[in-house]
């Protein structure tokens, strides 16, 4: 399109593109991720916001499920195939989407059935973004996945209660607990050891107890408001030297615990946009 439409606006691809700032965001099965980004998009009031006028998007790992052969569907129906390694994932399409991403362009997401083991035949449009949060369990994993990310998290959840949450979800896919449980103890749990844990040395902020932590979540969005709010062009440009949004996050951390113990003469900080929560 090379021309204002008949309402005088500029066609999608004519429109201005900005690079977002992309934000990964992993953790083991069940630990929480899509809550943690749900949370986040609720705290910016991005979750009612049309599609294609939010600043701030999700987009999840599991829409790049590879297409399945009929013998591998025929394993995964009966919880024979090992869906956390990262072979089960169309890696390329995952990279060539993530860098139209950062490139500003529209993209269609593949949508991935579950219960089916299959990817649909619609298509999730994705439009430009401020803030781009990438999730899921393997996101790091692939180092040139892995150094898109200005922002890396690792949301960190106790082992039984991923486990719990686990076979609660899987059972309302309609899998019977026999088949969950040896699911989790033969690929599950064993791919998490191998390819998942380690990859949480890469990460710049971890989220223990995952969204019942608010004052990390809080954190978290307030950083992002300040890049919404005109810092988008600052990271932009001190983006070329390395990722500094890590390292400033990081320093909002401990300026946050040290001021809560009434150490130095800190500056006055914006209020949290909601009262942290006691671990229960």
């Amino acid at each position: 399109c090379t021309s204002m439409n008949s309402a005088g606006l500029l066609c999608e691809t004519e429109r201005p593109r900005h690079r977002p700032f992309l934000i990964g965001v992993s953790g083991g099965t069940a630990s929480g991720k899509s809550t943690v980004c749900a949370k986040i998009m609720e705290l910016l009031g991005q979750n009612k916001v049309d599609h294609h006028q939010r600043k701030v998007t999700i987009v999840s790992q599991d829409s790049f499920y590879r297409v399945l052969t009929p013998e591998q569907k025929a394993k995964a129906l009966k919880g024979q195939y090992n869906f956390d390694h990262p072979d089960a994932f169309d890696t390329e399409l995952m990279c060539q989407t993530l860098k139209d991403i950062v490139e500003g362009k529209v993209v269609e997401v593949p949508t991935y059935d579950f219960v089916t083991h299959s990817r649909l035949p619609e298509k999730i449009c994705v439009y430009p973004a401020d803030v781009v949060l990438f999730e899921g369990i393997l996101v790091f994993y692939t180092q040139e996945v892995r150094d898109m990310f200005h922002m890396k998290l690792f949301v960190d959840t106790d082992s039984d209660v991923r486990l719990s949450r686990r076979v609660l979800r899987d059972m309302r896919r309609g899998r019977d607990l026999e088949q969950i449980l040896t699911q989790y103890t033969t690929f599950v749990k064993p791919a998490f050891e191998e390819f998942c844990l380690p990859t949480k040395k890469y990460a710049d902020v971890i989220i223990p107890r995952g969204v019942d932590n608010m004052v990390a979540i809080n954190l978290i969005v307030q950083h992002i408001q300040d890049i919404l709010s005109g810092d988008i062009c600052k990271w932009q440009r001190a983006s070329v030297n390395g990722h500094v949004s890590g390292r400033s996050l990081k320093r909002g951390v401990a300026e946050h615990c040290e001021k809560s113990s009434g150490g130095g003469n800190m500056p006055a900080k914006r209020p949290l946009l909601e009262p942290s929560t006691r671990p229960h």
